[in-house]
């Protein structure tokens, strides 16, 4: 398995602001890797470091400590021939409005030094792959907000590279475009053995990624795939709701032996086959006990197992 993105021990922080006077470390001591053609995500809440991340590895500032390795480049050293290896789609709009998808693409183009024929069969071949051929000469302004990203995603892709790396690639597209979306970058993957790097704050986009690294407070505090992730819990999630959480979380640690988290004052706690734990639950804390709800795992209950709080503070 070819690796296409090595990071070790890398962490970042940023100078004192007039609003804060001690630097802020966004990332911290984060190691990880990632395959070649396969779908990887960076998810976390805002303030995880994934921003932090995405722009280190799009080469937009440089790590205070730590390597970045990129298709055998060095990021400290040689970033500008990792540029040349990148395409980078930005979660924030990056194209002219008052041009064609065409247009777009045509400056886009010119930034690689491509020109004539070449630049005119690459920007066909982008916006067929795509699917906007027949909207190849439509302005921007008068597309919809998911055919919007498929020409960022085109523009991105224009000049061959074997890396995509997406900012919050659903920014302003509704669930369904999404999920199309999401099929599309599978085709990538799949047809042309590209590597996709996202990030995301959506757990059901991070849910369809090859495997996913979560973040909390500039800090790795899992990696794996979906079904891994859920897995490591162990079982059925279980939710309480209680006059006295405190109470019923220290009981059921008495008299059971498992470990709660009360969060919004609910009782969280995994256990396998859980529907046929309720039952003896609900029994032992007749008075303490007020619902009950079962589930499988979700990669929300992941964050909550790996870091005591919800993915949403």
């Amino acid at each position: 398995m070819t690796t296409v993105v090595n990071i070790q021990n890398l962490s970042h922080s940023y100078l004192p602001t007039r609003k804060q006077s001690e630097p802020r470390q966004a990332l911290k001591n984060v190691s990880l890797q990632i395959n070649e053609a396969e779908i990887f995500c960076l998810l976390g809440p805002n303030g995880s470091g994934k921003s932090t991340l995405f722009k280190i590895l799009s080469t937009l500032i440089t790590p205070s400590i730590g390597s970045v390795n990129i298709l055998n480049y060095d990021l400290a050293t040689q970033s500008d021939d990792v540029r040349r290896q990148i395409g980078v789609v930005f979660q924030h709009p990056s194209l002219d409005i008052k041009l064609t998808a065409r247009e777009n693409l045509l400056h886009q183009g010119h930034l690689y030094g491509l020109r004539g024929a070449k630049l005119s069969n690459r920007i066909s071949e982008m916006l067929s792959r795509v699917g906007l051929t027949e909207r190849t000469n439509d302005l921007i302004e008068h597309l919809s907000g998911g055919n919007q990203r498929r020409v960022e995603l085109a523009k991105g892709l224009l000049h061959h590279p074997q890396l995509m790396i997406l900012d919050e690639p659903s920014t302003g597209i509704d669930p369904g475009a999404r999920h199309d979306f999401m099929n599309y970058l599978k085709e990538l993957r799949d047809k042309n053995g590209i590597t996709i790097l996202l990030t995301t704050h959506i757990l059901e986009e991070a849910d369809a990624c090859d495997r996913i690294a979560i973040l909390d407070n500039g800090i790795l505090v899992t990696l794996g795939t979906p079904q891994e992730l859920k897995h490591e819990i162990g079982g059925d999630v279980i939710t309480l709701t209680s006059t006295n959480p405190v109470k019923l979380s220290e009981e059921i640690k008495t008299r059971f032996g498992y470990s709660s988290t009360i969060i919004d004052n609910v009782v969280h706690f995994e256990r396998s086959n859980g529907g046929e734990f309720i039952p003896e639950l609900v029994h032992a804390f007749p008075n303490l006990i007020e619902s009950v709800t079962l589930k499988k795992p979700s990669l929300e209950d992941v964050f909550i197992h790996k870091t005591g709080h919800r993915f949403w503070n």
